[in-house]
């Protein structure tokens, strides 16, 4: 009954946190565990306690300052010098841009939006097909989630107690494999459809270019460099970021209008509101759940279907494709993982990061796929590209994400490479 009463409040269109809430509520009515409501609040606020959240509104702050900056036509600027003058590309500009901010940005959605604005225009200038350059867009925005730094990971982070930096570089050698897969993927769609050539960039432009890219590049460089080197927490490293964009910004670029910065952190704050007020009501439903021993029952029900690991973690795959086409990634997040995690660890003995990898990306994929493809129409509505013509010029790049998923399941040392 509370299953059907959460399918019942999320079709009606009741926001996610109170779909949790009041399923949790639902649930301690029709059992008659009333007591359960003297520990609620405690549960609610105590899913806001972990101080690895306090990431999740410095990096959306660090996120905004970087897009006044004017951080994005440098970084395309220079992914052109990287790449020189061959078939598609530009192309293969957008890929490794994409890259570039996902270790800015940390959001899909956020990235998907700034670089169709940007790139999809320029394509269709130099000869690409609508449809084609928001699709190589949106797989690019996929990266946002998986190379640090990544709301996604964070919260994974603090739902399975596993600390916040090793999620974060764990996703780090996925995040790579994955920018290269998509390169790999728009070479061949470039050769079959005959893509245009970019222009090459002569050495002194080229000089002057990575010159004026480096201040951008001291952000990302920053907390990847700070967690990786054991500087400093997360936390700590995305603090210094933000601090670090705001000089850059305003003091090597210019372009950082100081009036804007309370502007800029009333949107950070509504943006953070969003998600934080989510993990809270995830505290409650999953505590209701262990409650219910629903991760035990559901353990004596897989392990009667397979005892691999591995047919389970395709298994899992495959159920969070469809539960991330139905509702959004961060939701389905926070309510997959205390019951799938359990089930990963004790009767799998799957490793907590591997697992959290695989997951994320596994529900970044609902991104781009209907109904729900928030990234897919959020990229359709920005470059006018039919969502019909762009989920087909799209899909490529989704069969490549779900093989790099499969190698992830079958060689866990991927993601665990760097811990």
């Amino acid at each position: 009954m509370t299953g059907i009463a959460f399918a019942f409040f999320l079709f009606i269109g009741v926001p996610v946190f109170a779909v949790l809430i009041l399923s949790t509520v639902v649930y301690i009515l029709l059992t008659g565990e009333t007591a359960l409501f003297d520990n609620f609040l405690i549960q609610l606020y105590g899913g806001l306690g972990n101080m690895g959240l306090l990431a999740i509104p410095l990096f959306i702050i660090t996120g905004e300052l970087m897009n006044e900056c004017g951080i994005t036509s440098r970084l395309v600027a220079l992914s052109r010098v990287f790449v020189g003058s061959v078939r598609s590309g530009l192309a293969f500009v957008n890929i490794l841009a994409n890259a570039f901010m996902a270790a800015i940005i940390g959001s899909a959605i956020a990235q998907t939006a700034v670089m169709t604005r940007v790139m999809v225009p320029e394509m269709v200038r130099e000869g690409y097909p609508r449809a084609d350059a928001a699709a190589m867009t949106c797989a690019g925005g996929l990266l946002g989630p998986v190379i640090p730094p990544s709301m996604p990971f964070i919260i994974y982070a603090v739902l399975s107690q596993v600390p916040v930096a090793d999620m974060l570089i764990a996703g780090l050698v996925p995040g790579l494999l994955l920018a290269g897969a998509f390169i790999v993927m728009a070479a061949v769609i470039g050769f079959q459809k005959q893509y245009p050539k970019s222009d090459a960039v002569n050495r002194r432009e080229a000089l002057k270019v990575v010159l004026n890219s480096l201040p951008a590049l001291i952000v990302p460089a920053s907390i990847i460099g700070t967690i990786l080197a054991g500087f400093g927490s997360p936390t700590e490293a995305v603090a210094s970021a933000s601090v670090a964009a705001i000089l850059v910004g305003g003091f090597v670029y210019r372009e950082l209008d100081f009036r804007l910065i309370p502007e800029i952190l009333e949107r950070a704050g509504r943006n953070s509101a969003m998600v934080l007020v989510i993990v809270a009501a995830s505290a409650v439903f999953g505590w209701v759940i262990i409650y219910d021993q629903i991760p035990m029952k559901l353990a004596d029900f897989m392990t009667g279907l397979t005892e691999n690991r591995y047919l389970f973690l395709f298994l899992v795959v495959a159920a969070l494709i469809i539960l991330g086409m139905l509702i959004d990634g961060i939701a389905a997040l926070i309510i997959s993982v205390p019951i799938l995690l359990p089930i990963a660890q004790d009767t799998y003995g799957i490793d907590a990061v591997q697992f959290g990898v695989v997951v994320v990306l596994t529900l970044v994929l609902g991104l781009l796929t209907p109904p729900v493809g928030a990234a897919l129409y959020v990229s359709s509505s920005i470059s006018k590209a039919p969502p019909v013509a762009l989920f087909r010029s799209v899909f490529p790049y989704i069969a490549v994400t779900l093989v790099i998923l499969m190698v992830l399941c079958l060689f866990p040392s991927i993601s665990t490479a760097l811990l």
